[in-house]
């Protein structure tokens, strides 16, 4: 069995408002081996970047951690005080956030923006930060370093501010690294570059990796397993060779079917009908259950479990059960 960096159990992450309480991230359950990479893919509103920021511990108000744990090397995370958990996040984990533009700040050179993580973290002068941010600007393959250094965010292209934020959450050299959704906003050629960087440096570093996405190609191309998210859950997960080939539940199947295919001629483009539910006014059965071709009457009044069809492979559907049973 692989080593596990990371592991959350039964993750619950609701926002109490006013209008009553959302589950964002309900009863989640995953594991990030050490120096693998690990998709969450689902549309958006899921829950995977609440996922995200609560391993950060950057859930705002009225959100809050309401149950689970978040174990990293075994150590509870939610058990920390907010100190050892600052001393944490950029040193043991990093994110690479959505947006750059909106990740940096607007008046401050980015030079001293990745400097100043290190300085935060370790003990040294400013000389010596400023010549890892110059060798990790190199590492990440920014062009004249000493040049850029000293550049504000408005006066890079997008593929360079999104290396900026890379090189920011690799310089002080952490277990895990969480990308959100990085290459959003990028063009296909830029997007290929990042992806292939962030694959390198996962594997020069042994560094492991938790990456979202909504774009099904990216999650083939970048992971060794996946999770699939629906309102909140977990409906299925396995290794990405599995998940591809033999997809179980109809989420799954209808994300797939809706991919683009060069070998294929379509005169109309498959979609998934319908609308993610509220969150707060989820149906008594599946959440999927008034937006799936393979609905039956007990999925509108019974809840299915996360059934585990084989080895490492997981969904969340009576019909997948019933079928992977009729096949045995």
């Amino acid at each position: 069995m692989e080593e596990c960096l990371l592991e959350i159990n039964h993750l619950k992450s609701y926002f109490f408002t006013r209008k009553g309480v959302s589950p964002a991230v309900d009863d989640v359950s995953l594991r990030v081996p050490r120096g693998k990479i690990v998709g969450i893919v689902g549309e958006s509103g899921c829950g995977k970047s609440m996922t995200a920021k609560s391993v950060m511990d950057l859930l705002k108000y009225p959100g809050r951690i309401a149950g689970g744990t978040i174990l990293l090397e075994g150590r509870d995370l939610t058990k920390l005080g907010s100190r050892e958990r600052r001393k944490i996040r950029g040193e043991d984990i990093s994110m690479i956030f959505q947006e750059p533009m909106t990740s940096l700040n607007p008046v401050v050179k980015v030079g001293k923006q990745v400097r100043e993580a290190i300085l935060v973290h370790q003990k040294v002068d400013r000389t010596e930060a400023k010549n890892r941010v110059l060798e990790v600007f190199r590492q990440v393959g920014i062009s004249e370093p000493e040049k850029r250094y000293e550049c504000y965010p408005h006066e890079l292209s997008g593929g360079l501010r999104q290396r900026v934020m890379i090189a920011m959450a690799m310089v002080c050299k952490p277990k895990l690294l969480i990308a959100d959704e990085p290459t959003t906003a990028l063009d296909v050629t830029i997007e290929a570059q990042i992806l292939k960087l962030i694959k390198e440096l996962c594997k020069n570093s042994g560094m492991s990796c938790l990456l979202i996405s909504h774009n099904l190609g990216v999650i083939a191309q970048m992971c060794d397993y996946v999770y699939v998210m629906y309102a909140g859950k977990i409906v299925e997960q396995g290794d990405v060779f599995t998940l591809f080939d033999h997809p179980a539940h109809p989420y799954t199947k209808g994300l797939l079917a809706s991919i683009i295919r060069l070998d294929e001629q379509r005169e109309r483009l498959s979609t998934i009908p319908g609308v993610v539910p509220n969150l707060m006014h989820l149906p008594k059965g599946c959440a999927f259950c008034n937006r799936c071709p393979e609905s039956s009457a007990r999925c509108e009044t019974e809840r299915p479990e996360l059934y585990e069809l084989r080895e490492g492979h997981a969904s969340r559907c009576f019909g997948s059960l019933e079928s992977e049973a009729s096949h045995e």
